[in-house]
Protein backbone atom coordinates (compact mmCIF):
# COMPACT_ATOMS: atom_id res chain seq x y z
CA UNK A 1 0.00 0.00 0.00
CA UNK A 2 1.12 3.49 -0.63
CA UNK A 3 2.37 5.88 1.89
CA UNK A 4 -0.91 7.17 3.35
CA UNK A 5 -1.90 10.99 3.24
CA UNK A 6 -1.26 12.06 7.07
CA UNK A 7 1.16 9.79 7.90
CA UNK A 8 3.39 10.77 10.59
CA UNK A 9 0.24 12.91 12.24
CA UNK A 10 -0.30 11.91 15.68
CA UNK A 11 -3.82 12.81 17.27
CA UNK A 12 -5.18 13.47 20.92
CA UNK A 13 -8.90 11.77 20.43
CA UNK A 14 -10.39 13.27 23.98
CA UNK A 15 -14.18 13.01 22.59
CA UNK A 16 -17.45 10.12 22.98
CA UNK A 17 -19.95 9.43 20.78
CA UNK A 18 -20.36 10.80 17.18
CA UNK A 19 -19.11 14.39 16.15
CA UNK A 20 -15.76 13.90 18.21
CA UNK A 21 -15.25 10.53 17.37
CA UNK A 22 -15.95 10.28 13.71
CA UNK A 23 -13.66 13.22 13.09
CA UNK A 24 -10.72 11.71 14.29
CA UNK A 25 -12.12 8.27 13.03
CA UNK A 26 -11.59 10.02 9.39
CA UNK A 27 -8.22 11.51 10.30
CA UNK A 28 -7.07 7.58 11.05
CA UNK A 29 -8.51 6.52 7.72
CA UNK A 30 -6.08 9.08 6.27
CA UNK A 31 -3.26 7.49 8.22
CA UNK A 32 -2.93 9.66 11.36
CA UNK A 33 -2.17 8.11 14.26
CA UNK A 34 -4.95 8.44 16.70
CA UNK A 35 -4.96 7.75 20.31
CA UNK A 36 -8.40 7.53 21.41
CA UNK A 37 -8.44 9.16 25.33
CA UNK A 38 -11.26 6.94 27.11
CA UNK A 39 -12.13 7.72 30.51
CA UNK A 40 -12.23 4.25 33.21
CA UNK A 41 -15.37 3.52 32.01
CA UNK A 42 -14.69 3.84 28.27
CA UNK A 43 -16.84 5.73 25.45
CA UNK A 44 -20.05 5.60 26.04
CA UNK A 45 -20.85 3.83 22.78
CA UNK A 46 -19.10 0.67 23.51
CA UNK A 47 -22.50 0.35 25.90
CA UNK A 48 -24.50 0.25 23.46
CA UNK A 49 -27.08 -2.58 22.01
CA UNK A 50 -25.38 -5.62 20.64
CA UNK A 51 -22.66 -5.29 22.72
CA UNK A 52 -19.87 -7.52 24.47
CA UNK A 53 -18.73 -6.80 27.35
CA UNK A 54 -16.61 -3.01 26.29
CA UNK A 55 -17.06 -3.72 22.61
CA UNK A 56 -20.04 -2.66 20.75
CA UNK A 57 -20.87 -2.64 16.88
CA UNK A 58 -21.59 1.38 17.61
CA UNK A 59 -18.48 1.93 19.01
CA UNK A 60 -16.35 0.29 16.27
CA UNK A 61 -18.68 1.91 13.95
CA UNK A 62 -16.85 5.45 14.07
CA UNK A 63 -13.51 4.60 16.12
CA UNK A 64 -11.88 2.17 14.10
CA UNK A 65 -7.95 2.58 13.16
CA UNK A 66 -7.44 3.61 16.71
CA UNK A 67 -5.29 2.87 19.85
CA UNK A 68 -7.05 3.32 23.25
CA UNK A 69 -6.01 4.49 26.19
CA UNK A 70 -7.58 4.92 29.57
CA UNK A 71 -6.81 8.24 31.91
CA UNK A 72 -8.83 9.39 34.68
CA UNK A 73 -8.63 13.09 33.96
CA UNK A 74 -9.94 13.70 37.56
CA UNK A 75 -6.72 12.85 38.66
CA UNK A 76 -4.14 15.22 38.39
CA UNK A 77 -1.51 12.21 37.78
CA UNK A 78 -3.54 11.81 34.39
CA UNK A 79 -3.53 15.41 33.80
CA UNK A 80 0.00 15.33 33.50
CA UNK A 81 -0.09 12.38 30.90
CA UNK A 82 -2.56 13.81 29.13
CA UNK A 83 -0.53 17.34 28.99
CA UNK A 84 2.93 15.01 28.14
CA UNK A 85 1.19 13.23 24.99
CA UNK A 86 -0.02 16.83 23.79
CA UNK A 87 3.74 17.93 23.85
CA UNK A 88 4.49 15.09 20.95
CA UNK A 89 0.87 15.45 19.24
CA UNK A 90 0.15 17.66 16.01
CA UNK A 91 -3.74 17.83 17.02
CA UNK A 92 -5.56 17.65 20.01
CA UNK A 93 -9.61 16.87 19.55
CA UNK A 94 -11.88 17.30 22.50
CA UNK A 95 -16.04 18.08 23.09
CA UNK A 96 -16.29 18.58 25.94
CA UNK A 97 -18.82 21.33 27.20
CA UNK A 98 -16.72 24.80 26.84
CA UNK A 99 -14.40 25.51 29.98
CA UNK A 100 -14.23 21.93 30.89
CA UNK A 101 -11.00 21.35 29.92
CA UNK A 102 -9.79 24.45 30.90
CA UNK A 103 -10.90 23.70 34.22
CA UNK A 104 -8.62 20.84 34.09
CA UNK A 105 -6.04 22.84 32.69
CA UNK A 106 -5.70 20.92 29.14
CA UNK A 107 -7.63 24.22 27.32
CA UNK A 108 -5.58 24.99 23.79
CA UNK A 109 -4.47 28.30 25.45
CA UNK A 110 -2.51 25.29 28.43
CA UNK A 111 -1.18 23.18 25.66
CA UNK A 112 -0.03 25.15 23.48
CA UNK A 113 2.12 27.46 25.06
CA UNK A 114 4.44 24.13 25.71
CA UNK A 115 3.62 23.10 21.77
CA UNK A 116 3.05 25.88 19.89
CA UNK A 117 2.33 23.97 16.54
CA UNK A 118 -0.61 22.22 18.06
CA UNK A 119 -4.05 22.08 16.42
CA UNK A 120 -6.88 22.05 18.81
CA UNK A 121 -10.44 21.34 17.62
CA UNK A 122 -13.05 21.60 19.95
CA UNK A 123 -16.79 20.25 18.80
CA UNK A 124 -19.80 21.35 20.98
CA UNK A 125 -23.19 22.17 20.78
CA UNK A 126 -23.43 25.76 20.54
CA UNK A 127 -19.79 26.75 20.13
CA UNK A 128 -17.02 28.30 22.20
CA UNK A 129 -18.47 31.71 22.45
CA UNK A 130 -21.94 33.42 22.29
CA UNK A 131 -24.57 33.40 25.19
CA UNK A 132 -25.56 29.73 25.02
CA UNK A 133 -21.92 28.55 24.98
CA UNK A 134 -22.06 26.65 28.20
CA UNK A 135 -25.22 24.73 27.51
CA UNK A 136 -25.07 20.90 26.71
CA UNK A 137 -25.95 19.99 23.23
CA UNK A 138 -27.31 16.77 21.28
CA UNK A 139 -27.82 16.26 17.96
CA UNK A 140 -31.58 16.31 18.70
CA UNK A 141 -31.26 19.77 20.32
CA UNK A 142 -29.15 21.26 18.00
CA UNK A 143 -31.41 20.56 14.56
CA UNK A 144 -34.87 21.69 16.96
CA UNK A 145 -32.13 25.04 17.24
CA UNK A 146 -31.19 25.35 14.00
CA UNK A 147 -34.03 24.90 12.13
CA UNK A 148 -33.75 21.89 10.63
CA UNK A 149 -36.73 19.77 12.18
CA UNK A 150 -39.24 23.11 11.07
CA UNK A 151 -38.70 21.84 7.34
CA UNK A 152 -38.63 18.31 7.96
CA UNK A 153 -41.56 15.88 7.57
CA UNK A 154 -44.50 16.51 5.52
CA UNK A 155 -46.35 20.04 5.13
CA UNK A 156 -48.40 20.85 8.20
CA UNK A 157 -47.37 17.90 9.97
CA UNK A 158 -45.41 17.43 13.43
CA UNK A 159 -41.68 18.83 13.76
CA UNK A 160 -39.49 15.86 12.05
CA UNK A 161 -35.69 15.10 12.72
CA UNK A 162 -33.63 14.31 10.06
CA UNK A 163 -33.36 10.49 9.88
CA UNK A 164 -29.14 10.62 9.85
CA UNK A 165 -27.72 12.98 13.08
CA UNK A 166 -26.98 15.57 10.74
CA UNK A 167 -25.44 18.17 12.83
CA UNK A 168 -23.62 15.48 14.33
CA UNK A 169 -22.17 14.09 11.29
CA UNK A 170 -21.77 17.99 10.07
CA UNK A 171 -19.68 19.50 13.14
CA UNK A 172 -17.72 16.56 12.80
CA UNK A 173 -16.77 17.17 9.29
CA UNK A 174 -16.45 20.85 9.86
CA UNK A 175 -14.10 20.20 12.38
CA UNK A 176 -12.34 18.30 9.92
CA UNK A 177 -11.91 20.51 6.84
CA UNK A 178 -10.95 22.81 9.98
CA UNK A 179 -8.42 20.46 10.99
CA UNK A 180 -6.99 19.96 7.50
CA UNK A 181 -6.59 23.46 7.15
CA UNK A 182 -4.93 24.56 9.86
CA UNK A 183 -2.37 21.78 9.10
CA UNK A 184 -1.41 23.61 5.83
CA UNK A 185 -1.61 27.09 7.62
CA UNK A 186 1.21 25.16 10.11
CA UNK A 187 2.89 23.97 7.12
CA UNK A 188 3.63 27.54 5.57
CA UNK A 189 4.10 29.02 9.17
CA UNK A 190 5.23 26.50 11.78
CA UNK A 191 2.13 27.74 14.09
CA UNK A 192 -1.00 25.74 15.05
CA UNK A 193 -4.30 26.72 15.80
CA UNK A 194 -7.67 26.56 17.56
CA UNK A 195 -10.36 24.85 15.33
CA UNK A 196 -13.95 25.73 16.89
CA UNK A 197 -17.21 23.78 15.52
CA UNK A 198 -20.51 23.43 16.71
CA UNK A 199 -23.11 21.18 16.49
CA UNK A 200 -25.82 24.16 16.14
CA UNK A 201 -23.31 26.36 13.94
CA UNK A 202 -23.41 22.95 11.34
CA UNK A 203 -27.15 22.81 11.13
CA UNK A 204 -27.32 26.58 10.53
CA UNK A 205 -24.70 26.12 7.47
CA UNK A 206 -26.32 22.86 6.14
CA UNK A 207 -29.12 24.92 5.59
CA UNK A 208 -28.45 26.52 2.73
CA UNK A 209 -31.72 26.92 0.40
CA UNK A 210 -33.49 27.51 3.46
CA UNK A 211 -31.47 30.76 3.96
CA UNK A 212 -31.37 31.59 0.71
CA UNK A 213 -35.64 31.95 0.53
CA UNK A 214 -35.51 33.38 3.88
CA UNK A 215 -33.11 36.20 3.08
CA UNK A 216 -34.93 36.49 0.00
CA UNK A 217 -37.75 37.67 1.48
CA UNK A 218 -39.63 34.57 -0.06
CA UNK A 219 -40.87 33.69 3.62
CA UNK A 220 -40.15 31.41 6.43
CA UNK A 221 -39.54 28.37 5.29
CA UNK A 222 -41.83 25.61 6.08
CA UNK A 223 -41.90 21.69 5.46
CA UNK A 224 -42.30 20.16 2.06
CA UNK A 225 -42.26 16.12 2.23
CA UNK A 226 -39.49 15.22 -0.05
CA UNK A 227 -40.06 18.15 -2.53
CA UNK A 228 -37.37 20.91 -3.35
CA UNK A 229 -37.65 24.51 -2.14
CA UNK A 230 -35.60 25.90 -5.34
CA UNK A 231 -36.69 23.47 -7.84
CA UNK A 232 -39.93 21.37 -9.39
CA UNK A 233 -40.41 18.44 -9.91
CA UNK A 234 -38.09 17.17 -7.48
CA UNK A 235 -39.56 14.93 -5.36
CA UNK A 236 -40.98 11.30 -4.19
CA UNK A 237 -43.56 10.23 -6.55
CA UNK A 238 -45.96 7.18 -5.47
CA UNK A 239 -46.45 3.97 -7.93
CA UNK A 240 -48.77 1.38 -7.37
CA UNK A 241 -45.84 -0.41 -5.59
CA UNK A 242 -44.01 2.33 -3.99
CA UNK A 243 -42.46 5.27 -4.19
CA UNK A 244 -39.44 6.10 -6.76
CA UNK A 245 -37.97 9.74 -6.98
CA UNK A 246 -37.86 11.92 -9.64
CA UNK A 247 -35.82 14.95 -10.39
CA UNK A 248 -36.17 17.12 -13.85
CA UNK A 249 -34.77 20.08 -12.18
CA UNK A 250 -34.37 22.45 -15.54
CA UNK A 251 -35.95 23.23 -18.27
CA UNK A 252 -34.44 20.63 -20.54
CA UNK A 253 -35.43 17.79 -17.97
CA UNK A 254 -38.56 18.93 -17.98
CA UNK A 255 -39.68 19.04 -20.96
CA UNK A 256 -38.27 15.89 -21.59
CA UNK A 257 -40.16 14.59 -18.68
CA UNK A 258 -43.74 15.41 -19.80
CA UNK A 259 -42.94 14.57 -23.05
CA UNK A 260 -42.33 10.76 -21.73
CA UNK A 261 -45.45 10.91 -19.49
CA UNK A 262 -47.29 12.07 -22.96
CA UNK A 263 -48.15 15.27 -21.97
CA UNK A 264 -45.51 17.90 -23.71
CA UNK A 265 -48.15 20.60 -23.21
CA UNK A 266 -47.47 21.12 -19.50
CA UNK A 267 -44.09 22.73 -20.09
CA UNK A 268 -45.94 25.41 -22.60
CA UNK A 269 -48.89 26.37 -19.63
CA UNK A 270 -47.97 29.45 -18.06
CA UNK A 271 -48.11 27.73 -14.31
CA UNK A 272 -45.12 25.30 -15.20
CA UNK A 273 -43.83 27.21 -17.86
CA UNK A 274 -40.51 28.32 -16.47
CA UNK A 275 -39.08 26.59 -12.68
CA UNK A 276 -40.13 29.92 -10.53
CA UNK A 277 -43.62 29.08 -11.50
CA UNK A 278 -43.43 25.65 -11.39
CA UNK A 279 -42.00 25.81 -7.87
CA UNK A 280 -44.86 28.13 -7.14
CA UNK A 281 -47.16 25.43 -8.35
CA UNK A 282 -45.47 22.32 -6.92
CA UNK A 283 -48.25 20.74 -5.92
CA UNK A 284 -50.57 20.85 -8.59
CA UNK A 285 -47.61 19.75 -11.06
CA UNK A 286 -46.94 17.08 -8.34
CA UNK A 287 -50.43 15.83 -8.73
CA UNK A 288 -50.27 15.51 -12.32
CA UNK A 289 -47.23 13.61 -12.35
CA UNK A 290 -48.35 10.86 -9.96
CA UNK A 291 -51.81 10.57 -11.44
CA UNK A 292 -49.40 8.86 -13.76
CA UNK A 293 -46.98 7.50 -12.23
CA UNK A 294 -49.27 5.82 -9.66
CA UNK A 295 -50.67 3.33 -12.68
CA UNK A 296 -47.70 1.41 -13.44
CA UNK A 297 -45.13 -0.55 -11.00
CA UNK A 298 -41.97 1.37 -9.74
CA UNK A 299 -39.69 -0.77 -12.34
CA UNK A 300 -41.69 0.29 -15.24
CA UNK A 301 -41.35 3.98 -14.91
CA UNK A 302 -37.57 3.78 -13.57
CA UNK A 303 -37.02 1.45 -16.58
CA UNK A 304 -38.90 4.38 -19.48
CA UNK A 305 -37.21 7.51 -17.07
CA UNK A 306 -33.79 6.28 -17.24
CA UNK A 307 -33.87 5.02 -20.89
CA UNK A 308 -34.58 8.93 -21.44
CA UNK A 309 -31.59 10.34 -19.32
CA UNK A 310 -34.30 11.51 -17.00
CA UNK A 311 -32.79 11.66 -12.97
CA UNK A 312 -34.35 9.28 -11.33
CA UNK A 313 -34.04 6.47 -8.28
CA UNK A 314 -35.37 4.26 -6.11
CA UNK A 315 -36.32 4.81 -2.29
CA UNK A 316 -34.31 1.93 -0.97
CA UNK A 317 -34.73 0.66 2.60
CA UNK A 318 -31.10 -0.08 4.21
CA UNK A 319 -31.06 -4.03 3.50
CA UNK A 320 -31.14 -2.65 -0.04
CA UNK A 321 -28.49 -0.08 0.24
CA UNK A 322 -26.37 -2.53 1.31
CA UNK A 323 -27.13 -4.86 -1.48
CA UNK A 324 -27.11 -2.48 -4.38
CA UNK A 325 -23.90 -3.27 -6.83
CA UNK A 326 -22.84 0.44 -7.46
CA UNK A 327 -22.63 0.78 -3.20
CA UNK A 328 -20.61 -2.33 -3.43
CA UNK A 329 -18.64 -1.35 -6.57
CA UNK A 330 -17.16 1.78 -4.62
CA UNK A 331 -16.68 -0.43 -1.08
CA UNK A 332 -18.61 1.12 1.06
CA UNK A 333 -19.19 -2.00 2.74
CA UNK A 334 -16.11 -3.13 4.24
CA UNK A 335 -15.61 -6.52 6.25
CA UNK A 336 -12.81 -6.83 9.68
CA UNK A 337 -12.65 -9.20 12.22
CA UNK A 338 -13.13 -8.34 15.94
CA UNK A 339 -12.00 -10.33 18.90
CA UNK A 340 -14.83 -9.73 21.04
CA UNK A 341 -17.65 -9.23 17.93
CA UNK A 342 -16.69 -11.49 15.48
CA UNK A 343 -16.77 -11.03 11.93
CA UNK A 344 -18.26 -7.95 11.48
CA UNK A 345 -19.46 -5.32 8.11
CA UNK A 346 -19.12 -1.61 8.71
CA UNK A 347 -18.73 1.41 6.41
CA UNK A 348 -16.12 1.93 3.65
CA UNK A 349 -14.60 5.69 3.58
CA UNK A 350 -16.38 7.62 0.83
CA UNK A 351 -13.30 9.67 0.37
CA UNK A 352 -11.55 7.66 -2.72
CA UNK A 353 -7.65 8.70 -3.55
CA UNK A 354 -5.39 7.97 -6.76
CA UNK A 355 -2.34 7.26 -4.74
CA UNK A 356 -2.98 7.48 -0.88
CA UNK A 357 -6.46 5.94 -0.70
CA UNK A 358 -7.68 5.83 3.15
CA UNK A 359 -7.21 2.32 5.29
CA UNK A 360 -10.93 1.21 6.74
CA UNK A 361 -9.59 -2.26 7.64
CA UNK A 362 -8.56 -1.42 11.19
CA UNK A 363 -10.80 -2.51 13.88
CA UNK A 364 -11.84 -0.39 16.73
CA UNK A 365 -9.69 -1.09 19.73
CA UNK A 366 -10.50 -2.59 23.01
CA UNK A 367 -10.90 -0.78 26.07
CA UNK A 368 -7.73 0.64 27.18
CA UNK A 369 -5.91 -1.93 25.00
CA UNK A 370 -2.91 0.63 23.84
CA UNK A 371 -2.59 2.23 27.04
CA UNK A 372 1.17 0.66 28.25
CA UNK A 373 2.37 0.95 24.50
CA UNK A 374 1.02 4.65 24.07
CA UNK A 375 2.59 5.74 27.51
CA UNK A 376 6.09 3.92 27.08
CA UNK A 377 6.41 5.49 23.44
CA UNK A 378 6.82 8.92 24.74
CA UNK A 379 9.22 7.90 27.99
CA UNK A 380 7.21 6.59 30.36
CA UNK A 381 9.16 3.50 32.75
CA UNK A 382 7.31 0.28 33.36
CA UNK A 383 7.64 1.65 37.26
CA UNK A 384 6.05 5.04 35.96
CA UNK A 385 3.05 3.18 34.67
CA UNK A 386 2.51 0.85 37.36
CA UNK A 387 2.71 3.88 40.07
CA UNK A 388 0.25 5.52 37.35
CA UNK A 389 -2.18 2.42 37.69
CA UNK A 390 -1.74 2.30 41.07
CA UNK A 391 -2.93 5.66 41.68
CA UNK A 392 -5.69 5.10 39.60
CA UNK A 393 -4.13 7.51 37.09
CA UNK A 394 -4.60 4.80 34.06
CA UNK A 395 -6.54 1.41 33.31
Amino acid sequence: MSESALQGIRVLDVTQVMAGPYCAMMLADLGATVIKVEPPGGDSTRQMPGASGSDSPSFNAVNRGKRSIVLNLKTAEARDVFARLAQSSDIVIENYRPGVMASLGLDYRSLSSANPRLIYASISGYGQTGPHRGKGGFDLIAQGVAGIMSVTGEAGGSPVKAGIPVTDLGASLFALIGILAALQHRHRTGVGQQVDTSLVDAGVALSVWEATEYFAGIGVPAALGSAHRMNAPYQAFRCSDGYITIGAANERLFRRLAAVLGHSEWADEDAFSDNARRVRNRQALADRIEAMTITRPRAHWLTLFEANDIPCGPINDYAQVFADPQVLAREMVVETDHPALGHMRTLGSPIKMSVSQPDVSRRAPQLGEHTDEVLAEVGFSDAEIAALRAAGAIG
